[in-house]
């Protein structure tokens, strides 16, 4: 469910032989990290987003 509503994992379209398979572990680990980040207040999808505009706190999520 945390995947559907952070990474709208339903709305994806990638269904080409193991592709689909292999993003939802990636998506996974990145949840995880997510997850283990204790800097941020903020939900998951705030974080990823966060991630994505600064990165020193991406640096700071896979640093860990």
């Amino acid at each position: 469910m945390v995947l559907d509503l952070s990474f709208r994992e339903d709305e994806s379209r990638i269904r080409a032989g193991n592709a689909s398979e292999n993003l939802a572990i990636v998506r996974h680990m990145a949840l995880n990290l997510l997850r283990q980040d204790r800097t941020s207040k903020a939900s998951i999808k705030a974080r990823r987003k966060l991630a994505g505009w600064d990165n020193d706190y991406l640096l700071s999520i896979l640093s860990n």
